[in-house]
């Protein structure tokens, strides 16, 4: 069974949950918490939305990454968003506006 069939998942909540899933500060257990999604589930919707290429660059980057574990995590990080978070629409990163 597809994830986005098993949590009915509409297509803005694939779209916050891949944004979240790019944002350094936005830890795992976030998407937990709003979408019912583990750890590994995320990784699998990543996987079944992004090209390929998009994918391997995004899992060498969240690997071990201490922001994206909360028990990695340096004591008093709490924040998910990040301030310069960017806009995240039709699973494409948009440029950064100034």
């Amino acid at each position: 069974m597809k994830i986005i069939e098993k949590y009915q998942l509409s297509e803005e909540d694939i779209d916050r949950i891949i944004g979240m899933a790019w944002e350094d500060r936005t830890p795992f257990e976030a998407i937990e918490v709003q979408f019912g999604l583990r750890e590994a589930e995320v990784i699998r919707l990543m996987k079944q939305q992004l090209r390929l290429n998009n994918w391997k660059k995004w899992r060498a980057r969240v690997q071990g990454r201490k922001t994206k574990h909360r028990k990695l995590r340096e004591t008093g990080v709490e924040r998910f968003k990040s301030k310069a978070q960017k806009a995240i629409t039709q699973h494409r990163i948009s440029k950064k506006k100034y």
